[in-house]
């Protein structure tokens, strides 16, 4: 329903002009490295393209440059549409996480013990 050729067009596009931070965490995350847990990139999932989600857990996770204080509606309007299919979504700023990823790392475990008991 929400999967649309232009949708997968858009996540296409994000997938290859991924952010520098986007990237750090991506190899952070890609190939099972935080707790085995598979990740996802800039794939149309709910309604929406996150950052990155974990199926398995239902979380979506958002790193957000300056413009998206300009569009936090927008931001609201997807979480919305996260939440209301399942997903909890954890929203970093990139400067947070860049100077401290291990924050990011820990809020993902913290919320796949709290769902899967891992």
């Amino acid at each position: 329903m929400f999967q649309t050729p232009s949708r997968t067009r858009q996540a296409r596009r994000l997938r290859v002009e991924m952010t520098g931070a986007e990237a750090k965490l991506w190899a952070m995350l890609r190939g099972r490295r935080c707790d085995g847990l598979k990740f996802r990139r800039h794939a149309p999932t709910a309604g929406a393209i996150p950052d990155f989600f974990c199926p398995e857990i239902r979380l979506a996770i958002e790193l957000d440059g300056g413009v998206h204080r300009l569009l936090e509606y927008r931001d609201a309007e997807r979480d919305a549409r996260l939440a209301k299919a399942g997903f909890t979504v954890l929203r970093f700023g990139n400067e947070a996480f860049l100077g401290n990823p291990a924050v990011v790392l820990e809020a993902i475990r913290r919320h796949a013990a709290t769902v899967s008991g891992r």
